[in-house]
């Protein structure tokens, strides 16, 4: 998977034709991100609003470096934006596609 994805924008209403293949493979790669419970769980956190590391922790389940692990991947992969405060690290999940399919993933399971 590469360290940085290239993701659409919430304005790309109109996928790549089914002819390109690299736009499978980087669906395949986002949908692969997705697709680990932990990663749904912080996802779905940050969907609630910022939080630091301690609060996801707490949040998930997971232990800190796991979390840590976690989050690390889904920045480099630029889902999740994060800004210092103080010396702690912010993350939040902004706005966008990703978020939707979250909300998405989760609803598929209220069937």
């Amino acid at each position: 998977m590469s360290a940085r994805m290239h993701l659409s924008s919430a304005q790309d209403a109109h996928p790549r034709p089914p002819g390109d293949s690299d736009a499978y493979a980087r669906a395949a790669e986002v949908l692969a991100l997705l697709g680990d419970r932990t990663r749904l769980v912080l996802l779905h956190r940050l969907a609630g609003g910022e939080a630091d590391v301690s609060t996801l922790t707490r949040a998930s389940g997971a232990a800190r470096p796991a979390v840590s692990q976690h989050l690390a991947r889904l920045r480099l992969a630029g889902v999740v934006s994060t800004r210092k405060d103080g010396r702690r690290v912010v993350y939040s999940l902004p706005e966008g596609p990703v978020r939707r399919v979250v909300d998405e993933a989760l609803r598929l399971t209220d069937r």
